[in-house]
Formats: structure tokens, sequence, C-alpha cells
């Protein structure tokens, strides 16, 4: 994948952006990032917000490796599918954008 192609996926798939990094918001008030990909010029990374407020990378490899899931198209290589909650969260994430739309 390219840095626009995992971009448009995580826009598609309740990611929105907050300060520079796509990120997902934690719920129910939506307004604090636990989950941001940081998207550099040849590498890609997932970080996780700790309850210190720092930030703790967990998965990073380069665009070359990142490959979508023929199944359901989650980028591979990024640990996306093997974290507790993230699909979950990236639901309550595009559910919330979709019904803003409504407002």
């Amino acid at each position: 994948m390219t840095k626009d192609e995992l971009s448009a996926w995580a826009s598609a798939n309740g990611w929105q952006m907050a300060g520079e990094y796509l990120s997902l918001m934690k719920p129910p008030r939506f307004d604090v990032p636990i989950v941001r990909l940081v998207l550099k010029a040849t590498v890609a990374s997932l970080e996780i917000r700790k309850p210190t407020g720092k930030w703790e990378k967990v998965a990073g490899d380069s665009y070359s490796k990142i490959v979508p899931d023929p199944d359901n198209g989650v980028p591979g290589g990024l640990g996306l599918d093997t974290i507790n909650g993230l699909t979950s969260l990236m639901h309550d994430n595009k559910d919330r954008l979709v019904f803003a739309k409504f407002k």
C-alpha cells in the first residue's frame, strides 16, 4: 500500500485527522485521540496512547510490506488485526462520523 492508499482506507473506516495524524477518538465524547497512524515518507506506524498520556509505538513497517487483507481490506503489517477492541473502536468512530452528517 502507498501512503495515500493507507490514508484513504483509514478515512473510510472511521479514522479522522487530529493534529497531523489519522486518529481514532475515545468514546463517548470523541475528543481525545487514543490510537493514531503516523504516516511518514517511507514507513507507517501505529501508536497507542497510554494512560499517562505518552504515545507508545506498537507496530510499524514500510509501505511496501503493508498489504490489505483480501477478505476484509484491513492493512496487514501494522498489527491492526491483533489489537483487542480496535475493530469496535473503528466502528464506533465510523458510526459517529456518519451520524454527525445527519445533524
